[in-house]
């Protein structure tokens, strides 16, 4: 970022100004995390904000933690869903989870996932960009809702239909799902973006995926009732988002942004009502953001390379033992839930640390660090292997090791930039900076996933 341009408010900032920082305002390096987020003088909205109502028993932080949950729970239920989609996809006819041997679609079947979500929500989250301005926030997030919710729908119903002799067709369907829940669900994200949230949905799905698991051996029997529970969550999370302008301290700030801004605070003097009209301009978000956009897109090109598909092959030492830890829990726990209990622990540290800021050469350094995982996962024990047979890391200790560090970074470096990322910009970029972030992030599981197949291959 442009050291010589002054770091901008959001309308949810809570940073305030002091005769210190004005001090430093004019002379802060590239490195120097001492920039004022305001620097101008705040327009009356801005001051209105400080007597807002408050926030009765936490209501709106529930709703938006919950929506959090929603965004990224259909990606979860499809990826921790694991043994149904194996079982559904292979000639056996046993339904009690025993697997058949390995196979292209067994082997890279998460490869597969990924790839056929993400791809799709760059191009969603480009639509989204284009769309910010033209439709509601309202509108975008209940629309997304309806499609996620709609798919939920067919795929629980085809839980218990015979598909045995049609399996290449169920797997393209099972793609173009996943293309359409991952593309509706990152408009939802780029709309209302529940950082905390979106780690609970994983860490939930992984749980629900263990217990529906230990109540029944019939993999449809536990698929029904994980796929039903996501359909009932997701028709939660339209009843809540309905009931978000009924609140007080909501409204209060619905309220608030759609208020006009002032001419000079308008970039380049352009009204806030010709901006409102068009196409958020990109050159301003992107000479504040591309380098918090950059450690976004590489924090989650790492994580997706890894997770879930390196990581969910990686089995116990101790497998051959019978030992249900070792054949039926290990991965379960260590990959699913354990990854995503830390990515919520990380993302739950941003809200009492912000180190290192958004103008810090620390944060960038610190996000390409985590390219040393990549090496440390593929020499764990990975199976099958056909090229790389050597087993560094021959101790269960080690993967539970190795996912809790990804996890954790991935959640507080992957949040960081995404906090900052509105915060840098003038207050009527900051929903559009907000989508470019996603967009970043979104790229980054794309790309991630493309390598992801590669890497499997490799090893």
């Amino acid at each position: 970022m442009d050291g010589n341009q002054s770091l901008q408010a959001s309308l949810n900032s809570s940073y305030i100004p002091t005769m210190a920082d004005e001090d430093h305002s004019g002379g802060e390096g590239p490195g120097d995390d001492i920039s004022p987020l305001f620097t101008q003088p705040q327009p009356v909205s801005q001051l209105i904000a400080r007597h807002c109502p408050e926030d009765t028993h936490n209501k709106v932080y529930i709703i938006f933690f919950t929506l959090g949950i929603g965004s990224l729970l259909p990606w979860n239920v499809f990826i921790t869903a694991k043994q149904y989609w194996l079982y559904k996809l292979s000639n056996s006819s046993n339904s009690e989870g025993v697997e058949e041997d390995h196979n292209d679609l067994s082997d890279y079947f998460e490869s597969y996932i990924a790839i056929a979500s993400t791809i799709p929500s760059v191009l969603c989250l480009i639509l989204n960009y284009l769309l910010v301005n033209r439709f509601s926030s309202r509108v975008r997030i209940l629309f997304s809702l309806v499609v996620i919710l709609i798919v939920f729908v067919v795929t629980t119903v085809l839980v218990k239909v015979d598909v045995s002799n049609n399996r290449m067709q169920f797997f393209g369907g099972t793609l173009a799902s996943v293309a359409l829940v991952s593309g509706a669900s990152n408009i939802f994200t780029g709309s209302v973006f529940g950082i905390t949230g979106q780690a609970m949905g994983g860490t939930l799905s992984a749980l629900s995926s263990i217990v529906d698991r230990a109540s029944s051996s019939d993999v449809t029997d536990s698929a029904l009732v994980f796929f039903l529970t996501a359909d009932v969550f997701t028709l939660c999370c339209i009843i809540i988002y309905l009931c978000l302008p009924t609140l007080e301290y909501s409204r209060h700030y619905m309220e608030l942004a759609a208020s006009p801004l002032c001419e000079s605070n308008s970039p380049n003097g352009t009204p806030q009502d010709s901006l409102s009209l068009s196409v958020p301009p990109l050159n301003p978000i992107l000479k504040k953001t591309w380098m918090l956009g950059f450690c976004v897109f590489y924090v989650f090109f790492i994580s997706i390379m890894i997770f879930p598909a390196v990581s969910s092959g990686i089995q116990s030492m101790n497998k051959d033992s019978g030992n249900p830890w070792a054949t039926t829990y290990f991965v379960p726990l260590t990959s699913f839930l354990l990854y995503n209990v830390a990515d919520f622990c990380g993302r739950q540290i941003t809200v009492w640390l912000q180190v290192p800021g958004p103008t810090s050469r620390m944060l960038p350094m610190l996000v390409i660090s985590r390219t040393v995982l990549v090496p440390l996962f593929i020499f764990c024990n990975y199976q099958p292997r056909y090229h790389l047979h050597n087993v560094f890391f021959a101790h269960d200790l080690f993967p539970v090791l190795f996912i809790c560090v990804l996890g954790i970074s991935n959640g507080y470096l992957g949040t960081l930039p995404m906090i900052y990322g509105p915060k840098v910009v003038p207050r009527e970029l900051a929903e559009p900076a907000g989508v470019v972030m996603s967009f970043f992030l979104t790229l980054g599981l794309a790309v991630g996933s493309a390598f992801s197949v590669g890497l499997v291959h490799c090893i």
